[in-house]
C-alpha cells in the first residue's frame, strides 16, 4: 500500500489492525517486525497504530531508551510495547530487557523495529511490515 502522507499512513496502518485482529492464532504476544531505511515511515506508521488503539500519548521513536509500554483497551490486549532494536548488537541485549516475557503474554501487542538486528530473538509467527520509499519520497507499505 501506498503513502503520500501522515493521513494516508494512518489509513494504511488501520487496515493492517484490522487484518491482524483477525488472525488470533499466536500463542503469546502478537508481534510485529517493522524493517525499512533509517527514515521509511516506520515509527509514524506505529504512531498511527497507536492512536488506532486509543493511545492518547504523544508516541515518539524508543531509540534512545529502546522500549516503551502503553496501556491499551482492546479486546484481548491490555498491553502495546514499541521497541526500537537499531542500537542493539544483538539478541542477548534484547534479552536484558525483558524480551522472553514481553512475548509470552497474549494480552500484549509489540512493535519493533529493526528486527533483522535481534532476527533469532523474533517468534516464528510474527508480523512482518516492510516500509520503502520511492523516488517522490511515498512510503510504501509491504505486509
Amino acid at each position: 500500500m501506498l503513502s503520500k502522507n501522515i493521513k494516508k499512513t494512518a489509513e494504511v496502518s488501520k487496515v493492517f489492525l484490522n487484518r491482524i485482529l483477525k488472525d488470533t492464532k499466536q500463542k503469546g504476544a502478537l508481534v510485529v517486525a517493522l524493517s525499512g531505511d533509517l527514515g521509511a515511515g516506520k515509527t509514524a506508521f506505529t504512531q498511527t497504530f497507536g492512536k488506532h488503539l486509543g493511545i492518547k500519548n504523544k508516541m515518539s521513536s524508543p531509540t534512545f531508551v529502546l522500549i516503551k509500554k502503553y496501556p491499551i483497551k482492546l479486546k484481548d490486549y491490555k498491553y502495546f510495547f514499541h521497541l526500537d532494536a537499531y542500537r542493539l548488537k544483538n539478541e542477548k541485549e534484547l534479552l536484558h530487557l525483558g524480551w522472553d516475557e514481553i512475548i509470552k503474554d497474549k494480552e500484549h501487542i509489540v512493535f519493533i523495529e529493526w528486527p533483522e538486528n535481534v532476527a533469532k530473538a523474533i517468534p516464528r509467527g510474527a508480523k512482518r511490515v516492510k516500509v520503502t520509499t520511492n523516488k517522490e519520497g511515498h512510503r510504501k507499505f509491504k505486509y
